[in-house]
C-alpha cells in the first residue's frame, strides 16, 4: 500500500506533525527521510527493510556505510547521503550534549555516559584518552588508536607526551570491545599496566581505563586491578 492510500492520521509526515515524533516507530522516522518508496513498495515498507537489515538496532544502522546502505531495495546514493546525514547529525549532537561546559569526571559511568554516543555499536575498536586537569575536570579528549574487531594498538609513550604537551595532570583511557563484553583482556591489562608506568615517570595519573560495551562498561580503577 502507498503511503498516500493511508488515512492522513497513519501518514507518517502528517502523524509527527500532529502528534510529535515521539508518537513514530523506527519505521516511520526513517521513511520520512526516505521519503518515497518504490513499485509496490511504500516508504515505510523501505524503512522496515532498512530496519530488518539491521537486525532492528539503530547502532548497528548507525555504523552502515553508504554502500551498505545503498544494497537495500529502494535505497539509492541520495537517499543514502539523506540517512547518513540525519545519522551523523544525531552523533554530534549526543557529542555536544556530553561535552557541554566545565565538567568534573568522578566516576567510571560518568565516562561511560560520555564516550557511549562515540562507541556504541561500532565494529572495530577504538582507543581515546580523556584529558583531565588536577581538579579533575574534563579538558578535552581525543581517539589515539583505531584497530580491528579485536583490538587496537596504542603507542603508550606516545600518549604520555601527548598529555605531557597538553599539560593534563591526570588522563582516563576509554576503548570499546565490539563483543559487546566489558572484561578486560590480557593484552588490555598489560596496555593499562605500561601507560601507567609511562605516566608516573612524568607525574602524570593514570585515573582509570575504562572498557566499554554497548550497554555496560568496566572499570580498572574500581576494581582495583594496576592502577
Amino acid at each position: 500500500m502507498k503511503i498516500k492510500e493511508l488515512c492522513e492520521a497513519e501518514r507518517p509526515r502528517e502523524k509527527m506533525l500532529a502528534m510529535g515524533p515521539t508518537a513514530l516507530t523506527n519505521g516511520e522516522l526513517l521513511a520520512i527521510l526516505i521519503g518515497n518508496g518504490t513499485k509496490g513498495s511504500s516508504a515505510v515498507d523501505v524503512g522496515q527493510k532498512l530496519l530488518s537489515a539491521c537486525e532492528g538496532k539503530l547502532p548497528v544502522l548507525f555504523n552502515k556505510t553508504p554502500e551498505q546502505l545503498g544494497k537495500i531495495p529502494g535505497i539509492g546514493p541520495c537517499k543514502a547521503a539523506s540517512l547518513m546525514a540525519a545519522m551523523e547529525l544525531g552523533k554530534r549532537y549526543l557529542q555536544e550534549k556530553s561535552f557541554i561546559g566545565k565538567r568534573i569526571i568522578t566516576s567510571s559511568r560518568e565516562v561511560y555516559d560520555l564516550m557511549v554516543p562515540i562507541l556504541k555499536g561500532l565494529d572495530h575498536e577504538e582507543c581515546w584518552v580523556l584529558y583531565l586537569n588536577g581538579h579533575n575536570y574534563l579538558t578535552g579528549k581525543e581517539m589515539v588508536s583505531k584497530g580491528g574487531a579485536g583490538s587496537t594498538v596504542m603507542d603508550c609513550a606516545q600518549v604520555a607526551r601527548k598529555a605531557l604537551e597538553k599539560g593534563a595532570a591526570g588522563i582516563i583511557l576509554v576503548h570499546n570491545h565490539p563483543s559487546g563484553s566489558p572484561l578486560p583482556s590480557k593484552a588490555d591489562t598489560a596496555r593499562t599496566k605500561s601507560l601507567h608506568d609511562a605516566l608516573n615517570a612524568l607525574e602524570i595519573c593514570l585515573v582509570d581505563h575504562v572498557i566499554v560495551a554497548d550497554d555496560c562498561h568496566y572499570s580498572f580503577s574500581e576494581d582495583s586491578k594496576v592502577i
